[in-house]
Parts: structure tokens; sequence; C-alpha cells
């Protein structure tokens, strides 16, 4: 047995501990490359040029910018990496309150990093088997699969007679070694002797048999011979010509040796059976306080998965999304309110500025209208309509515009006053708004009818603002930006429009066909009516992208006009006409947002977004001549 295979029997922490030959370790490399890192929730997701370098996670703009120094870093010395559960290329970077959510191209790129972070903090001193042992604990990783228990090195110290033990044990070790080589020289003597005794005879008994010739008749001379050879055959056996050793003595000596040895390890024996006990009452109080630990960290983790980070990529809507209904429907109106706010500063200062314009010469129109039946000479011709019904021109969607405009003209002017399927949700003078509430696979589809009258205004006036694309930003504050993808007709276009993201909802889209269309009443006495429908339609050159969720929409805008006799022989001017307006959405939002935070929205967009157009119609209007 040699000597770095026994035990050492000072007992302190530091020699029972590993230890690591400075030698031996390897450096742990840098890594840089781009990621993207999750900026906040109007930017999203922005490529990053990240750096790991000595224990630190720094990242720039861009890989030009390194020299100017870093936006942010992070010490992973207590970081936390978790690999998202969904998402294969993203991983998140938290230290206490601060975190960064990164995502890699690909998995392979996300398990690189992952891979070199958790090398650094390994680096660091900080989970690593070797910083266990460096900070005097004997629960390491490794003290799972050795053959010592895992408790700590005070239960050495206060077992004082058990090292005691220990050093008797390296003591007899000792003797037991010098006595093990000391017979073992004394059986090489003994061999050596043997084997030069047997040379020794062979010889005697060739010189015996060359004086056997010579030999004398009276015997005396071949008896001392013989004792002469005797002598000389068994003087090598004499022990005291094996170096002086006493055989005996040693054996005794050895056997004590052994018997100390076994009575030494007996004793200890029975000590670590009394000290089992103790032993295991510590390993169950320290497995106990882990455990406590774990759920606490568990608790702490599930904690921070419940606190809503303002902007997080986990917070928004989807079907994994950690944030509930209430933080959803709180966020989102959060975020109404300040688009509300928004638009009211802008049309104060518009307002402002119309003011301090002055009119330029020959813009003021004069307040008398026309209408079919005036045969009083005008002061201004009114505008050309900028509508022919029946169109023009036909187009390939003729067929679906002619349908969707029946329905609307059969369906939609039905009175939902008696029917208990409709729900009336606003009240707002000569505004109401029903509702009928329908969901599909838990999809929000609520139909959606309001009626209105708006005074100074006709059907014309109101479905041509509704459906002209040249004012839509003029009226509609919840649109990014739109585009006509194809005009098919003079009273039909396709149009691709994005809608104002409104946090944590995802952004919609929408691609509808837009069509106006005048019905003329079958009875003179009856008013004509104005029609504008949009509904979703396909196009080649606006697929849906994975940016926002497409939504799909059947919305018609029905509108006719009442004319009062005015008094005597005056004009019809816009005192006398009244427009009665109908209209009605079916809306499919698509995505995951909750059925009543959607409700809610339509419940206080819808009725916001009739009075702000019709007041809209009213001013534009307002001193023109009237169209009809």
């Amino acid at each position: 047995m040699s000597d770095n295979q026994s035990w050492n029997s000072s007992g302190s922490e530091e020699d029972m501990e590993p230890r690591e030959d400075p030698g031996h370790h390897v450096g742990i490399a840098d890594l840089s490359g781009v990621l993207s890192k999750w900026t906040n929730y109007i930017h999203g997701w922005q490529d990053r040029w990240v750096v790991l370098k000595n224990n630190t996670l720094s990242y720039y703009k861009s890989q030009d910018e390194t020299e100017y120094g870093c936006r942010g870093s992070l010490c992973l010395s207590k970081a936390v990496i978790t690999p998202h559960e969904f998402d294969e290329c993203r991983l998140d970077i938290s230290v206490n309150d601060s975190v960064w959510y990164l995502r890699a191209q690909d998995p392979d790129h996300r398990h690189q990093w992952i891979d070199s972070i958790e090398l650094h903090r390994a680096d660091s001193g900080y989970g690593s088997e070797s910083s266990l042992r460096r900070h005097g604990s004997m629960l390491s990783l490794t003290s799972a699969t050795s053959g010592y228990s895992a408790t700590s090195t005070s239960s050495f110290k206060k077992g004082h007679s058990l090292r005691e033990k220990l050093a008797e044990m390296e003591t007899f070790r000792d003797i037991l070694c010098r006595q093990v080589d000391t017979l073992q020289k004394y059986f090489d003597g003994c061999a050596d002797a043997v084997c030069k005794d047997e040379l020794q005879r062979d010889k005697i008994m060739e010189d015996d048999e060359d004086d056997f010739p010579n030999t004398r008749t009276d015997g005396e001379f071949l008896h001392n011979n013989n004792n002469g050879s005797k002598e000389k055959l068994f003087q090598s056996l004499s022990p005291k010509g094996i170096n002086g050793i006493d055989f005996k003595g040693e054996a005794i000596t050895f056997k004590a040796t052994t018997a100390g040895i076994l009575a030494t390890l007996s004793h200890c024996i029975d000590l670590m059976v009394k000290r089992e006990d103790s032993w295991q009452k510590r390993l169950d109080k320290e497995m106990e306080k882990r455990r406590r630990i774990e759920d606490g960290y568990k608790s702490a983790l599930n904690d921070l998965k419940k606190k809503s980070h303002f902007g997080g990529p986990d917070y928004e809507e989807g079907p994994n999304s950690l944030i509930n209904e209430d933080e959803f429907f709180d966020a989102v109106e959060a975020a109404l309110d300040r688009q509300d706010k928004i638009e009211e500063q802008s049309q104060t200062e518009k307002t402002r500025i119309q003011r301090s314009s002055p009119l330029p010469s020959g813009d003021a129109y004069s307040t008398a209208g026309s209408h079919r039946f005036s045969d009083k000479p005008r002061s201004q011709p009114p505008p050309a309509p900028l509508v022919v019904a029946p169109p023009r021109h036909a187009h390939r969607f003729s067929a679906e515009v002619e349908e969707m405009v029946q329905n609307h003209m059969t369906y939609s002017l039905q009175d939902v006053g008696g029917d208990a399927n409709w729900q009336l949700v606003v009240e707002e003078g000569e505004m109401k708004v029903y509702r009928r509430e329908v969901e599909e696979n838990g999809i929000v589809l609520d139909p959606l009818k309001a009626t209105h009258s708006v005074k100074g205004v006709t059907g014309h006036e109101v479905c041509h603002y509704f459906w002209d694309t040249t004012y839509r930003n003029d009226w509609e504050t919840t649109i990014e930006n739109f585009n006509v993808v194809e005009t098919l007709s003079d009273s039909a276009v396709i149009i691709y429009q994005t809608h104002k993201r409104v946090w944590p909802a995802s952004q919609r889209d929408v691609l509808y066909l837009s069509a106006m269309r005048k019905i003329t009443a079958t009875n003179e006495n009856d008013p004509d009516t104005w029609l504008v429908c949009n509904f979703s339609v396909d196009h080649d050159e606006a697929q849906p992208s994975s940016r926002c969720v497409r939504a799909k929409i059947n919305i018609a805008m029905i509108c006719q006009t009442l004319v009062s006799p005015p008094e005597g022989d005056k004009e019809i001017s816009r005192d006398n006409i009244l427009c009665k307006i109908t209209y009605v959405a079916n809306v499919n939002p698509g995505g995951w947002a909750p059925a009543s935070v959607l409700r809610a929205v339509a419940k206080r967009e819808y009725p916001k977004f009739l009075k702000r157009f019709t007041s809209y119609v009213q001013e534009k209007t307002a001193g023109k001549p009237i169209l009809f």
C-alpha cells in the first residue's frame, strides 16, 4: 500500500479536499455574434452584436460600434439561463430584476450560446465542482459517487477517538511495512542458502567419489571424512549465517502487529456504527434544508413568471401568454386611453392651425343647398357624383359584390328592437348599438349593428367620405397605414390596411374589397339608399405574414336621406335633411385575445367611431352644396 493511498491523520478540511493542478487549467473561449434582442413592444426584436467574455455578456447595436462601448452588460456569476419552453431559438437570461430576452438564428446556435455561457459561469467559481471544494464543503458533486459519507468535516473534528485510531492505523502500517521488508530479506537469504548448500553438497559428493580408492581399511578415516562433510554441508544453514536475523522474534512481532491492526479496525467499526445515527441525522437535516431551498427557488421562479414585465415577449397575445384576462384588459384599456389622448391633442392642434389660417378667396360656399327637385337657379353648380349606379365596368368580383349588397339590403335593414338575440349595449341620443354574442372555436364573432340619425348631411355624402380613401386618414385613427392594392372599377377597390398595435394584443391587418352602390327606390315616396360594403378577399399581392394577425370582415354602411319640406318658397337647406344610418359589422379578429376583452373593446370603440366619423362628415359638408 503506497503512501498516497492512505488517510491523512491530521483531519484538516484542506487535506481531505482534492487539490486542483493549476497546470491543467484550460481557458474558456470567448464568443461573439449576432443575436436578436427584445427591445420593447414598439420595436420588438432587433439584431444586436453580443459578446461573451470574462464571465460578462455585453451587447452593442452593431459590430462596428464595439469601439464606442457597450449598451448594456450582465455579470453571469449569478445569472439564470432559461431556454424557452416553446421557442426553440430563444433563451432568457435574468439577474435579479434584469431580464434579457435573446433569440438565436437556429436551435444549434442557441445551444452553442447556452453551453458557452454555462462554461463561463462554471469557470467564475459559482455552481462548479471545483468551487464547491474551494468553499470548504464536502457536499460537492463527487460526494454522491464517493465512498465517503456526505457529511461535513465537522463530524470528524468531534470524533477525536476515531482520528486517533486512524493515526494508530498509520503507525501500524509503517511497522508492518518494515516487518514485511525484514521477513522478505530473511526469506531471500534462506533461499540463497539452500541454493548454495545444494551446490556444495554436489561438490563434496564428487570429492568423496574421487577419494574412495585411497581409503584405509580401518574405517576411521571414512568416519572422520563423513563428519567433516556433514559439517561443511550444514554449516550454511545456521541462522547466524543469515545476517543474524531472529526469525522467531520477527514472527512474534508480526503477529502482534497484525493483532493490533485487527483490534484497531474493530474499534473503528464500533465507532462508525455508533456515529452512523448521528451522520444520518445530519444528512437528513441537510437534505431537508436543500429541499426547502429548492421549494423556495421554484416559488420565486413562479412568482417571477406571474409578475408582469411590461413589454416582455411572454406577455403578448398568444397561445402561451403569461398574462391573465384582467391584466390583458387593463393593458389594452391603458393603451387605448393613450391613443385617445394623442388623437385629442392632434385634433386640437389642427383646429388651432385652421383658425389661424385665413380662408382663400373663392373658397366660401353658399349655405343654400340644391336637390333633384329644385327648379330655382343655384348659386354654384353641385359637384358631379363620384359613383354612377350601376357600375360602368364589370369586374371579376361583380357577382360577390351583388350578393353582398342584396344580403345587406335584405337582412341588415331589419328592425332588431324586438329580437331577443340582439342586446342593446350602448344608447347615446339618436345612436343605438346592438350586439349578438357568437363564439366559434373560442373566437368572438359577435355581429354588431348600430343605428344613428345625423342632421345636415345626406346618405350620398356619408357613403362618399366613408368609401373614398382620400379622406381615410382624416377620420380613421386606428389605421397605421393602408394602400389600394387594385382598382376594380369606379366604385370598387381592393384595400390592404394595417391597424395600430394595442399592446399586449398582436397587430392586425385586413385585406378587403370596398364597393359603393346606389339603390334606387322602387316607390317614388321612399328614399333612395346609398350603401358601402367592405368584405374580406384574397389577393396575390397581399399575402398573410407572421408579423400581423389577418382579420376577416364583412361591414356595411347603409344610408338613407330624409327631407323635410322647407317653409314657404325657401330652398331646401341642410336644416331640412336628415341621414338615417345603419352600420353593421361582422368581424373575425383571429388570434388569441380573450373574449371578454374583445367585447369590452367593441363596446367602447364602435360608438366612438360613429360619433367621430359623422361629426367629420358634418364638418366637411358644412357650407357646401348638398350632394343628394
